[in-house]
This record gives C-alpha cells, structure tokens and sequence, in this order.
C-alpha cells in the first residue's frame, strides 16, 4: 500500500522559515481575480501597495505555494501517484490579521489519515507563527484515488445540514480563461491546472483551476458583499471542493448570513449549476 497510515502519522513534524511581502499578496488577489474594475476604491484595497490589507485565504499560499498538499505527498509514508490526488477540502483559522510582509516558521505534519474505502483522505496541518506569536493554522484534506481499503478509521463527515430558507445574497463571478495560469505564479505548479494532456491523464477534458483559487474568490466575495471589505473580521474558513471549476466559467455564490459566521455554497452557472464548494462557512466578529 502507497500509504503507511502508522508511519505518516508518528514522521516527525517538518519546519522551516517563510517570507512574503507585498508582491506576493498582490499576486495572490490578482491570481483570485482581484482588480475588477482596475480603479475601483474597493478593489485598490487588494492591488495598490499603498492600501493593501491581506485577504486571510492568503495564508494558503504564503511563502510556500501550496504546503497541504504538494507538501503532504512528500511526507514519509506517502508514496501517491499526483494524477490520482485531489484537493478535497481547506479549513483555515487565522489567529490574528495577516501582515503584508513577515517572516514566520511553518510547521507541518501528517494530523490524520483515513480510510474512505474507495480513497485514502490525508490531513496536512501546517501551524505558522512569528515573533509574536500564532499568525494561522491551515488544514488541507488531501484526496487519493484507490488508495483505500485497508479498514482504517473512516474520520469524521464533513456533511452539513443544507442552510435553511433562501440565501441573503447572491453573487457572480467570472473566471478569466488565463485564471489558473495567473493564480499558479503563488507557486502550486500542478500540471493539472495548466497541462492539457496532464489534465486528461487524471481524467479531465481540459486543466481545471485550483481549488484554492475558487477558495479564495469565495472569501473574497463574502468580505467584499457581507464584512464590509474588512479583512480582519474573519475568524475561520472552512470548505469542502464539491466539485471542478473550468477556466472561463462563472461561479455563482450564494450566502446565508448570520452575525457570527456565513454558510456559502458555490456553483458553476454554465453547467448548470454544478456544486463547486460545499459545507462551507466562515466565522466572522
């Protein structure tokens, strides 16, 4: 078996520095599609160095592209073939704002392995903290094609109950055709998202956009439609990858708001309505 459930999880914990300033966080909104309409105030906010404020989701590709899961596949234990992995869901919690430049130490380590019968799901948890203390924890659940069946822990469900009544809001947003090729410049490299004929290896019919990138724009539209643009609010992120977004497509995200956290569920508009994220809150002051 590819996976050692037991030897992933007793590896020792792997550290190292990371660092990121302002062009990185600005190449992250760009890649999310922030900057729509270039001179609006309220875009500036995440393009224009001068009034930069760090949306949280940045978190998931500061210093390190993306560590949960190109990091979890070269932890010991898991020896996986890429075009069998997907991204199955992120939680994010940020313990305070995130700075637009900084110096920090990752640390990260295998927290979980499950056996789902037909698939393994790896938990990579990577804890950053600086000089002052914890800045974020990033848990990225990791999918593997036929690597289950060997009567692990099952883990828990991630399944929420359906938000009840309609939704407070409902958004649009358009994803570039060159959306995937702008968002991997923050260093996740997989040939998924740009390789045509890596795509169809792994069973696609053209390069899918990062799950990450949907991660992100969806954040984006809650604090930009529902936390007044204000960054700091967010607490925690949680989501499950429901489904494939194809560049040039329209995500439609619809938002169920409470003073506390926000339940959103995002589709693809073309096909349909086809889930993208599910189970997916955010928890807000």
């Amino acid at each position: 078996m590819p996976i050692d459930a037991a030897k992933a999880l007793a590896a020792e914990p792997r550290s190292g520095e990371i660092t990121w300033d302002h062009k990185d966080v600005q190449l992250y909104h760009l890649g999310i599609g922030a900057g729509i309409p270039a001179t609006d105030p309220d875009e500036l906010r995440y393009t224009l160095e001068s009034r930069l404020h760090v949306l949280p989701s940045f978190a998931t590709v500061a210093g390190a592209g993306s560590p949960g899961v190109i990091g979890g596949l070269s932890m010991p234990g898991v020896d996986v073939d890429l075009a069998k992995v997907l991204h199955g869901g992120q939680s994010l919690t940020v313990h305070r704002p995130l700075p637009v430049q900084g110096t920090a130490t990752a640390t990260a380590r295998i927290a979980a392995v499950y056996d789902k019968g037909k698939a393994a799901v790896l938990v990579m948890r990577t804890e950053v903290a600086d000089g002052q203390g914890p800045l974020w924890t990033n848990d990225a659940q990791i999918f593997v094609r036929g690597e289950g069946g060997w009567g692990g822990d099952r883990g828990p469900s991630a399944r929420l109950d359906p938000p009840a009544g309609a939704p407070d809001r409902t958004v649009e947003r358009p994803i570039r055709e060159d959306q995937a090729l702008l968002y991997r410049l923050s260093g996740d490299w997989n040939p998924l998202h740009a390789d045509p004929e890596f795509a169809k290896l792994a069973g696609f019919e053209r390069p899918i956009l990062h799950g990450l990138c949907t991660y992100g724009s969806t954040l984006k539209a809650v604090v930009d439609t529902l936390l007044g643009g204000d960054v700091t609010r967010v607490r925690s992120y949680a989501t499950r990858f429901a489904g494939v977004v194809y560049p040039g497509e329209t995500l439609r995200i619809r938002m169920w708001h409470t003073p506390e956290a926000t339940r959103v569920a995002v589709s693809a508009v073309e096909r349909d309505d086809a889930p993208v994220l599910a189970d997916t809150v955010v928890e807000h002051t």
